[in-house]
């Protein structure tokens, strides 16, 4: 993990959103203390459908039993 401030964030924007890009995580200190996360979003388009984990509708049919009363 890369910890910079802002002032150095700044300075070096170009390349910590290049190591964000490849999966590092680059954390930015305010002065106060407080801190954040850069991270690279994730596209849907990403998601494959045919992964045997992706939910599809009616895949839990049978699943859950709910009583009459």
């Amino acid at each position: 993990m890369t910890e910079v401030t802002v002032r150095e964030a700044q300075a070096r924007l170009p390349e910590l959103l290049a190591a964000v890009e490849l999966g590092e995580i680059v954390e930015i200190q305010n002065d106060d203390g407080r801190a954040f996360h850069l991270a690279a979003k994730c596209e849907v388009s990403s998601v494959n459908p045919s992964w045997p984990g992706y939910p599809h509708p009616g895949s839990a049919k049978g699943m859950i039993e709910i009583s009459d009363d």
